[in-house]
């Protein structure tokens, strides 16, 4: 087991990893839309999401996967009526068939952001 990191998505503000490679799967941490190369978090649904993905592909990257390995993502919202934006966003970055998934309205998130994406990826 390792530690995946990569600066194409943001540090870990935490004592956890960006993501875990086990040789077969690969954790990504909970995701949000935090632009990596400004710290700061991006503005509006629909760009938070495209940046989360982003993020998540870039973790991938990191451990030698791609978008096209996630088998299973969990999505949380802050508001539940922006599922049908972020079912647009997200629709445009995973393949077919398009991965398993859970969507949760929450609380809160950190940051104040409005989605956070954790995702699961299995090699061959």
């Amino acid at each position: 087991m390792r530690a995946v990191s990569t600066g194409g998505a943001p540090g870990a503000i935490g004592p956890y990893s960006q993501g875990i490679d086990t040789g077969a799967l690969v954790f990504v941490a909970g995701q949000v839309g935090i632009d990596p190369a400004t710290g700061e978090l991006v503005d509006g649904i629909e760009a938070q999401t495209e940046r989360v993905m982003r993020n998540i592909a870039a973790v991938l990257d990191a451990a030698g996967l791609s978008m096209a390995d996630v088998v299973k993502t969990t999505i949380l919202l802050a508001d539940i009526g922006d599922f049908t934006t972020v079912n647009t966003v997200y629709g445009r970055f995973v393949g077919d068939p398009p991965p398993a998934r859970a969507t949760y309205a929450v609380a809160g998130l950190p940051r104040g952001a409005r989605i956070e994406i954790e995702a699961i990826a299995a090699r061959g």
